[in-house]
């Protein structure tokens, strides 16, 4: 299978996507609504949450299911509303010392000149500055597609997961190719040079684990929603046992190690 096929699967119509996970591996799941400023994004859904039993803060993209679905959810592209609800969320966490998982699903932050207006690029940057300063547990997975500063605004974490057939890239294949060639046709070819497949970002040393999906996630989803489970559990009881300020440190280290410069075999 190559990247382009990749692509096509992390946006496959079928794929579970934010709400499934939240009602399969999560339990009495409320979101809480508003950036108390603006509005409230649909695109962005978080809330209050039980994991195995552990109350918890859940966060994350949602683009929705058939026409109507993803219309109202904006196919899950955030507007900066929707980003500062989620960093009241990752305060509301740090208040009350909540681990917090974020799945990440979307092709980008909405890129409307009223997003803009409203400061879609300060918004994103809050939340990365938050998230990498959070003294509680935060772990991410890519469920779908990960899109630039759109999925880094709540992507920031101690453990960063994908699904297997799931991509997490600076920029669209599409968005690449009409950069380098003047050509979205050439998506397949950026696809390949853009390492955004699970294996290649795992080798680069950018995420941590991938869990297996088979020829996609939405074939048999219980059985990839159990393995995300016991990966999320096993990487919840690890950051558990650290101490704050280890954590902290480990982040931030984790965050140093990443170099553009450094010669890679892919």
């Amino acid at each position: 299978m190559n990247a382009w096929d990749q692509v096509s699967i992390a946006r496959h119509a079928e794929r579970p996507l934010f709400l499934d996970y939240a009602t399969s591996l999560f339990t009495e799941f409320d979101a809480l609504c508003g950036d108390r400023s603006f509005a409230d994004d649909k695109a962005m859904i978080g809330g209050l949450a039980r994991f195995q039993g552990t109350p918890c803060v859940l966060v994350g993209q949602h683009r929705g299911h058939g026409t109507r679905e993803r219309v109202k959810h904006q196919f899950g592209m955030a507007n900066p509303e929707g980003y500062r609800k989620a960093l009241r969320l990752f305060e509301l966490a740090e208040r009350f010392k909540l681990p917090v998982f974020t799945l990440v699903d979307t092709q980008g932050a909405y890129p409307g000149v009223g997003a803009e207006e409203r400061g879609q690029a300060q918004a994103i940057a809050a939340n990365l500055a938050r998230l990498s300063s959070l003294k509680v547990p935060v772990i991410a997975t890519v469920i779908g597609e990960g899109g630039s500063g759109g999925a880094l605004g709540i992507a920031v974490a101690d453990r960063v997961n994908m699904l297997s057939n799931s991509i997490y890239s600076v920029i669209s294949p599409e968005g690449c190719a009409s950069i380098l060639w003047k050509d979205a046709a050439m998506a397949s070819t950026a696809s390949e040079i853009l390492c955004l497949t699970a294996p290649k970002l795992k080798n680069l040393g950018l995420i941590d684990e991938i869990i297996d999906e088979g020829d996609g996630a939405h074939i048999a989803p219980d059985s990839v929603m159990d393995k995300l489970k016991n990966v999320l559990l096993n990487q919840l009881n690890e950051l558990s046992a650290l101490s704050s300020e280890i954590r902290c440190q480990q982040r931030y280290q984790r965050l140093m190690s990443f170099d553009s410069t450094r010669s890679l075999t892919l």
